[in-house]
């Protein structure tokens, strides 16, 4: 195929968050020649990636704030942005993260990933769990593996490896920090895959975690290595700003929400609030119940798309004086375990974990409410929700006095969640959509909510269309 024949390919990317954007980024990189129009509802680009930047010398995330490295498409994909050399890994030196019990924070097992210990000391020695819930996770070692392949929710699988204590003190406020959902509900097949896989080779989460240990010891043991997690020196936002640079030379539509998406003959259709445009090819990339109303035609996909559940999650920022805070923590951040009843799902520590994120002196916390436990507490007035979160930081780190800036981002109906049956909706999407030539998905909806996930999915629905349109 020539490049003049190629030219003439119109594909539309729908949704301009990093999913999306990820995905235009990669059809320019597969063929410069392609005429790639994104659709964004919003006036800007970015989805949730949001970072502000203020005068007097602070860097704010509105949501996510880094991205983790050992799933390497965000990697792969800032060094072919010319970015790899502006990457800043974490203080290693405040690397640790707690967990309240009783009102008091207490750091993580060292070792304790998400639930697969690999250090059983650290386990016998925290003050977290009483001594019969150390004693039930240990004995993990020797329960049984489970025969039977069919999903299994979150909250059951870590009940029965750990026991109820350590799943309610330690394993519940680990996963409500990365999903905001309610783990008897939550697909441990669909977000935590890795562990049903340890258990069924190993049987055992804790004979698996130190034979990983040991494993990456020897991978370890000369080489650098990057940080587990990174963050752009300018913050998230200037992955967005790199993207919307390299597709300078397509067409972006802004302020411009599409209505519906159809296939009329050898093209598609989309309708936009005021235009109507064709296209070769399309790349679906909105939030599913969006997605679900857009596609309103194609009765499996608006079925399905509509039938995965989303939560919201309120992020309220302060910027105090460290003196102010009357207990430090020396950590990068706390989770709250829903059996502690607090208001608050965890408070994050930006400027421990990058240099340049607020002046000297300065502490920026980031405070998560509302989740799909608590979803009322998420849609507060913005006093309302300085009270709950000043009263509880005032209680959990002793923060006394009026922040210097407190301001609220709402991010509600956001995060999608993978609830049990996750993976089989997800698979009669894609055979659907496998079945309309020309058409992708893309998003977090799908097969994982991180960046680099987004990442992944975007880019491998472009490597698909490309295939679709060079005819292979």
């Amino acid at each position: 195929m020539t490049n003049e024949q190629a030219s003439r390919h119109r594909i539309a990317v729908i949704g301009g968050g990093i999913s999306g954007l990820a995905a235009a980024h990669r059809l320019v990189e597969l063929n410069p020649d392609f005429d790639i129009h994104v659709f964004e509802g919003d006036g800007r680009l970015g989805g949730v990636l949001q970072t502000t930047t203020t005068d007097d010398g602070y860097l704010l995330e509105n949501s996510a704030d880094n991205f983790i490295t050992n799933i390497p498409y965000a990697l792969d994909l800032c060094r072919r942005l010319g970015m790899e050399e502006e990457l800043l890994p974490t203080n290693e030196a405040l690397r640790k993260a707690y967990v309240v019990r009783r009102g008091k924070l207490y750091p993580v097992p060292d070792g304790f990933v998400l639930m697969a210990p690999n250090k059983m000391w650290s386990v016998i020695t925290t003050p977290i769990l009483s001594w019969a819930g150390k004693l039930r996770l240990a004995k993990e070692y020797f329960v049984p593996k489970r025969e039977d392949t069919s999903d299994e929710c979150l909250e059951s699988f870590v009940t029965r490896r750990l026991g109820k204590e350590a799943y309610e003190r330690l394993v519940q406020p680990l996963i409500g920090g990365i999903y905001t959902a309610d783990p008897t509900k939550l697909s441990i097949q669909a977000t935590l895959r890795q562990f049903v896989e340890m258990e069924r080779k190993h049987g055992s989460l804790i004979k698996a975690a130190r034979e990983k240990k040991a494993d990456n010891g020897k991978k370890n043991e000369s080489g650098a290595r990057y940080s587990m997690f990174v963050a752009p020196q300018q913050g998230m936002g200037q992955l967005i700003t790199k993207l919307t640079e390299r597709l300078s030379g397509q067409t972006i539509h802004l302020n411009s929400p599409v209505t519906s998406v159809e296939r009329s003959g050898d093209h598609w259709t989309v309708q936009t609030t005021t235009e109507t445009h064709n296209f070769d090819a399309v790349i679906m990339a909105l939030p599913a119940p969006h997605a679900s109303k857009v596609l309103g035609a194609f009765p499996v996909l608006h079925e399905n798309l509509g039938a995965i559940p989303y939560a919201g999650c309120s992020v309220a920022i302060l910027a105090v004086d460290e003196k102010q805070i009357g207990r430090p923590v020396a950590g990068f951040g706390f989770v709250v375990p829903e059996i502690e009843n607090r208001k608050i799902l965890a408070g994050s520590f930006s400027s421990a974990k990058f240099p340049g994120r607020a002046p000297d002196g300065k502490v920026i916390i980031r405070v998560f409410v509302g989740g799909a436990c608590h979803p009322e507490l998420a849609d507060l007035s913005d006093d309302e929700m300085k009270q709950i979160v000043l009263e509880e930081l005032g209680e959990l780190i002793g923060l006394r006095g009026e922040p210097e800036k407190f301001l609220v981002t709402r991010w509600m109906g956001k995060m999608p969640q993978y609830h049990l049956g996750h993976l089989d909706r997800v698979a009669a999407l894609e055979a659907e959509a496998k079945q309309l030539p020309g058409f992708e998905l893309a998003g977090n909806a799908y097969r994982g909510v991180g960046v680099p996930q987004c990442i992944q999915s975007g880019e491998q629905a472009a490597q698909r269309v490309a295939d679709f349109l060079s005819g292979r």
